[in-house]
């Protein structure tokens, strides 16, 4: 879900795939999970589109991962003769931003799922550690306890950790990592990936592909921008529509799919325009946020019942809810955050420099 680093202004920042994550984040928190909030009768007979977020609107996720890959790439991966990618060096700055931009939201909405759902049976004290460690997608009941959608950054901690290490390794040790990681991925889903889902085992060879198969499409971008449109509009539509039978639907979406729509999200300036960067910025907020809202309205006032009207008019109003308050969490905490750990883990940087330059 993280894809703003430490070197900001060293690399152009991909504002069109900002504005696709978050189109993404609003897919998973205004059309998919939202169906809880209603009664069966409601959904019966919604419109084609909608029911295939509300079927499967989780894979969304999978997006996330490969747009994170992409971008990783394309800021700790470039390099010339005077300048490198990600060093041994620069591991610490890279930690340093990985932890400003996921922890301190992912901490704030933790401690307000335990102060609210602490009734919860799933919300036991080694789930809250594990939250606390970035380890909750590898305690059970994955995505059932405390901010459940928060398992994808665990798991995407994961592959940041062997990013890293791979690139600092140098490029064929990066490659090597890539091909094990994205290899690894496909043979789990080839013998054990089941017809629908989402399926808790899943999990981290899902973050694995996707986020080693976007490093490999930024490493192919100068080939692949030679594709037509009209050909990854049809690569689009094919990983859409393809059955697996009795594999796993993520093959045909992680292959063809979301690798396609996020090269035409490339090529469309409008997914860099000023609304969808607000809205890109402010995606993490949004995913992390929404949950806890949907549990509070949940608990408090579904199932509603009633015709389209209802099912449009909640999701509306939701949403509404949802935009305001990751604003506010994203201007009020986020940023902020950000901020101060940055130049914590500076001031510490220079001590150790001036430490190496006049020892005691």
């Amino acid at each position: 879900m993280d894809s703003k680093p430490a070197r900001l202004e060293t690399v152009s920042r991909l504002t069109r795939l900002d504005g696709l994550r978050g189109l993404a984040a609003c897919g998973v928190a205004f059309l998919y999970h939202p169906q809880a909030l209603f009664a069966p009768a409601t959904l019966d007979g919604e419109p084609r589109l909608l029911g295939w977020f509300q079927t499967w609107g989780w894979t969304l996720v999978d997006l996330f991962f490969l747009i994170s890959g992409y971008i990783f790439a394309h800021v700790y991966l470039q390099g010339d003769g005077k300048r490198r990618g990600l060093t041994r060096e620069g591991l610490g700055a890279f930690a340093a931003a990985r932890v400003a931009r996921l922890y301190p939201l992912h901490l704030l909405t933790l401690l307000f799922c335990a102060a609210f759902f602490f009734a919860d049976p799933a919300n036991t004290g080694l789930a809250f550690v594990a939250h606390l460690l970035m380890l909750q997608a590898f305690v059970q009941p994955v995505a059932h306890t405390f901010n459940g959608p928060s398992w994808s950054i665990s798991v995407e901690v994961v592959c940041y950790v062997l990013f890293a290490l791979g690139a600092t390794g140098g490029r064929r040790t990066l490659r090597w990592v890539t091909m094990i990681a994205i290899g690894g991925a496909l043979l789990h889903f080839v013998v054990q990936g089941r017809p629908g889902g989402p399926w808790v085992g899943d999990g981290l060879p899902r973050a694995l592909l996707g986020f080693f198969l976007g490093q490999t499409l930024w490493c192919l971008r100068e080939r692949l921008a030679q594709a037509p449109t009209a050909v990854l509009a049809c690569i689009l539509a094919f990983g859409l529509a393809l059955d697996m039978g009795r594999m796993s639907p993520l093959l045909p979406l992680c292959l063809y799919a979301w690798p396609a729509l996020l090269l035409l999200a490339l090529r469309a300036p409008w997914m860099g325009s000023a609304p969808m960067r607000w809205l890109g910025d402010r995606s993490y907020a949004i995913y992390l946020v929404h949950y806890p809202m949907l549990l509070l309205v949940e608990n408090w006032w579904s199932p509603f019942e009633g015709a389209a009207g209802t099912l449009w008019s909640v999701t509306v109003l939701f949403a509404l809810a949802v935009l305001i308050v990751s604003d506010l969490c994203y201007r009020i905490v986020e940023v902020p955050a950000r901020r101060v750990i940055r130049a914590s883990w500076e001031r510490h940087e220079q001590v150790a420099r001036a430490r190496k330059v006049h020892p005691a």
